[in-house]
């Protein structure tokens, strides 16, 4: 049996080169576009303060963009090095999207981001737009192809397993594109990168505004990014609901995580607004509930149950004695490929294998497992219900604190009277938050899913590769220490070219005085 150190260091390692690697994800999603909107106003007006201003927070995007783009790679190494039996198992499925992301959408992206910086010169101000609207078009590429992969191993639709093989194959390749949990996921990872986006250029330019330099530039800014982050963190939400009623259906579980519910409630179940769940206990201590909305959120209906954790763990527990029969029969193929009783037996229980394979935490031979083992794999379906409960909480109020940020500073946009300073320390104060939401975001997703590296298919704790905790742990300690590094590298590097600001043309508009008021709703 794996080796549970071996299987937590391999863990630890991804997560924190995966949260590492989206700290510069959703900021280069969120740029483009808004770098491709600054743009379309420049072609459109002819005015040159709205090329220095794509000048200047596309010259913010590169330094991000080149971070996202080093921090990307390491993780792709990682499947291949770390993960060596998920490699061999979903190779033929999972690699797939990410070729096509490599293929497509990267090389779309690099050359386009090439002629976005060198090309200013050298084409038309119609070209250019083109290119930067291409750029644009190959971040969110990208995340399409990366979201694909990913909603495969949270719903592996359009595969099968082939018991010759002993590994996953595709099916249905239509049905991998079009997962319904990986388009949900897309929409709603893309919409928070634009959040994320606009918080940014929300901020530097309030920075500005606050030490009265650059304020052309930065009260131009700061109204595209208050309209622009209004209709990104509404989408949020919204496409953030859609994705949960995703898992409805594919993931009950991490939906029962989410809520904390243990008992199934009669339909139309009530949202737990707050609560401390207990892992120990089975409950959930100080709920409090709010009727009928879980119920409709989950199901877009009143008259539909939403199962909760103890059903799903009896569910699990029948999956798993039905998966024994179905490794049963695996195991006579792997002797007798043309034992047809045992290939009809296996391909009508089939779905259920990867149940059967928990039982390899606990005994060798799946089929040799006793009751309280069976019922100990079935409890072992169940995530941290507390991590996931707090980190879910967390990730929608920063959705709407930051939906209100923005409504606030957009209604002060349209104002004739001036901005108060009160609302640039706001928007400063309000940075972070998006970066917030995008990691417990990830995190509930990820950790949710556990104990599935490929959800209902294979757990994770089989997944590995036969390396030494030496290994890992010096692989750590070198990752933490690179990517500390470049976490200082990329920050100074923003820091001086914020602090440095924009190269204004020299037949821009004059800037308004120094600490002077601003009229926000000046800004054209």
């Amino acid at each position: 049996m794996t080796n549970p150190l071996l299987v937590e260091l391999s863990r630890l390692q991804f997560a924190l080169t995966a949260m590492y690697h989206f700290l510069f994800v959703p900021l280069t999603l969120g740029l483009s576009i808004m770098l491709a909107m600054m743009e379309t106003v420049y072609v459109m007006t002819g005015r040159t303060i709205w090329r220095d201003m794509v000048k200047f927070w596309g010259m913010l995007f590169g330094i991000n963009f080149a971070l996202g783009v080093a921090t990307g790679i390491t993780m792709e190494f990682q499947f291949g090095m770390n993960w060596a039996y998920y490699s061999h198992y979903v190779g033929d499925v999972f690699g797939a999207p990410l070729a096509i992301e490599g293929l497509m959408a990267f090389f779309l992206e690099a050359t386009f981001v090439g002629l976005f910086f060198f090309g200013w010169e050298k084409l038309s101000s119609r070209a250019h737009l083109v290119v930067t609207w291409l750029v644009a078009l190959g971040t969110n590429f990208s995340a399409l192809w990366i979201l694909i992969a990913n909603g495969w191993m949270q719903n592996p639709v359009g595969s099968a397993f082939n018991p010759d093989t002993l590994r996953m194959e595709v099916t249905d390749f239509v049905a991998v594109l079009f997962n319904p949990v990986a388009q949900a996921k897309f929409v709603h990872t893309v919409s928070a990168g634009y959040v994320c986006g606009a918080t940014f250029v929300l901020g530097i330019s309030a920075f500005y505004m606050l030490r009265g330099r650059h304020i052309d530039l930065a009260k131009r800014s700061f109204v595209i990014a208050s309209a622009f982050g209004i209709a990104s963190s509404l989408s949020v939400i919204v496409l953030g609901d859609e994705s949960g009623y995703a898992i409805t259906d594919n993931q009950k579980m991490k939906l029962a995580a989410m809520e904390a519910m243990w008992e199934t409630e009669p339909a139309p179940a009530s949202f737990t607004a707050f609560g401390i769940p207990s892992m120990a206990d089975r409950t959930t201590h100080f709920a409090v509930h709010i009727p009928w909305v879980m119920g409709i959120i989950g199901t877009r209906s009143i008259d539909k149950e939403i199962p909760g954790i103890f059903e799903l763990v009896e569910k699990a527990e029948g999956r798993i004695r039905n998966g024994l029969t179905a490794y049963d029969a695996l195991e006579k193929l792997k002797v007798n490929h043309g034992d047809a009783a045992a290939r009809t037996t296996f391909d009508t229980t089939s779905k259920n294998l990867g149940y059967a394979l928990l039982l390899k935490r606990y005994v060798e031979d799946p089929r040799l497992a006793n009751a309280d083992q069976i019922k100990q794999a079935a409890w072992s379906t169940v995530p941290e219900v507390p991590a996931i409960f707090f980190t879910f909480r967390i990730m929608v109020l920063c959705a709407f604190l930051l939906l209100a940020v923005f409504a606030i500073s957009l209604w002060h946009t349209m104002r004739e009277t001036p901005a108060p300073r009160w609302l640039f320390r706001m928007a400063l104060i309000a940075m972070p938050l998006p970066w917030i939401a995008a990691e417990v975001g990830w995190f509930v997703s990820e950790f949710g899913r556990q104990p599935w590296i490929i959800e209902g298919t294979l757990p994770t704790f089989l997944a590995t590769s036969e390396l030494g905790i030496p290994d890992l742990l010096i692989t750590i300690l070198g990752f933490t220490v690179v990517y500390g590094v470049l976490a200082v590298i990329e920050v100074r590097l923003m820091l001086q070219a914020i602090a440095k600001g924009p190269a204004v043309s020299a037949n821009a508009a004059p800037p308004l005085g120094e600490g002077k008021r601003v009229h926000l709703a000046t800004a054209q």
